[in-house]
C-alpha cells in the first residue's frame, strides 16, 4: 500500500525556499492524488428465504442459514479529487470525490439447506466461483476539518469528522457462480413452482446503499505559496447488505439470499494541493 507514498517523501520533507502560503479564512484548496482503501471487513452467514410453499415440495426448510459462509471485500486504489474551503483560519469544509473504485467480493463456505441433500449445495469458496461478484463503489463525502497551527505554518496537523453516502453500481455476478446457482437451486425451485422452462431461471444481485460516519486525521505540508502535499487517514463505518435473488422464466422470485457486510474501510490518501 505504501509503495506509492515513498517516492513522495523527498517532496514532503524537502526544504522549500519560498514562503508558505497562508491557508486561512477565505482560502480554497484543490486536492488531487491517490486513495488506497484497505477493508477491515466481516460478514454474517448467508440467509436464504424461499418462496412460500416451495421448501416443503422439495424437502428443505423454507428459511435457512448457511453456517460457515462469509464474504470479504477486496482492497483497492483509485484517484481522489477534493475541494476545501476555509471558513476560519482553522476550520475547513472539505468535499471528496474521484473515480469510483471497483471492488471484488469473494465468498467462503457452502450454501446447503439440508445435510441430507448434499447435491443441493453451492460452494461459495470454490476457485471457479470466485470472486463471486464485482461492483463500482460511489462514496461522495463531506468533512469538517480542524487545522492546528498558524495559517502560515508549513506543517499543520489535521483532525476531522464527516459523512459519506455510499452506493453501488455495475453489480455483476461471476458467470460460473450464476450457472452454479441456476443448475442447483434454480432448476429445482422452478420445477417445484411449475415454472417452465426450468433452465431459463435468472440470477440477480445488488448491494444496499448506506450513510456512514467518517473519522479523519492528517498532516498538511505547504511547499510554497500555492502548492502543498497532504497525507490523511480516514476510517469509514460502512455497512451494506448484499442480496442474490433467483427468478423463474416468468419473473417469479423463487429465492432471496442476503448477507450483511461490515466493510469498514481504512482509507489512506496522498494528495497534492493547490491553494487560491
Amino acid at each position: 500500500m505504501y509503495k506509492w507514498i515513498l517516492p513522495a517523501l523527498p517532496v514532503m520533507f524537502g526544504l522549500a525556499t519560498a514562503p508558505a502560503h497562508a491557508e486561512g479564512r477565505g482560502t480554497t484548496v484543490l486536492h488531487v492524488g491517490l486513495l488506497n482503501g484497505t477493508t477491515l471487513d466481516s460478514s454474517t452467514p448467508l440467509h436464504t428465504d424461499l418462496k412460500p410453499g416451495l421448501g416443503a415440495l422439495i424437502g428443505i426448510p423454507e428459511s435457512f442459514d448457511s453456517p460457515g459462509t462469509s464474504a470479504t471485500v477486496s482492497n483497492t486504489t483509485t484517484l481522489q479529487v477534493a475541494m476545501s474551503y476555509f471558513v476560519t483560519d482553522h476550520l475547513a469544509i472539505k468535499s471528496e470525490g474521484g473515480i469510483p473504485p471497483k471492488f471484488y467480493l469473494r465468498g467462503k463456505g457452502v450454501v446447503q439447506p439440508s445435510a441430507a441433500l448434499s447435491s443441493l449445495s453451492v460452494d461459495l469458496g470454490s476457485k471457479e466461483n470466485n470472486p463471486i461478484a464485482s461492483s463500482r463503489q460511489w462514496s461522495p463525502a463531506l468533512l469538517l476539518q480542524y487545522y492546528f497551527g498558524k495559517p502560515t505554518a508549513r506543517w499543520r496537523p489535521i483532525v476531522g469528522v464527516g459523512v459519506t453516502y455510499t452506493f453501488f453500481t455495475q453489480v455483476t455476478l461471476n458467470q460460473d457462480f450464476k450457472n452454479d446457482l441456476k443448475d442447483t437451486f434454480g432448476r429445482s425451485l422452478a420445477l417445484a413452482n411449475l415454472n417452465f422452462p426450468i433452465d431459463d431461471t435468472k440470477v440477480k444481485a445488488k448491494s444496499s446503499p448506506d450513510w456512514a460516519p467518517i473519522a479523519n486525521v492528517g498532516l498538511n505540508y505547504a511547499y510554497d505559496q500555492h502548492w502543498g502535499v497532504a497525507l490523511s487517514v480516514s476510517y469509514v463505518d460502512l455497512k451494506t447488505t448484499s442480496s442474490i435473488n433467483i427468478y423463474s422464466a416468468d419473473g417469479t422470485r423463487l429465492s432471496h439470499s442476503t448477507t450483511k457486510i461490515d466493510i469498514d474501510p481504512l482509507a489512506t490518501a496522498l494528495l497534492v494541493s493547490y491553494s487560491f
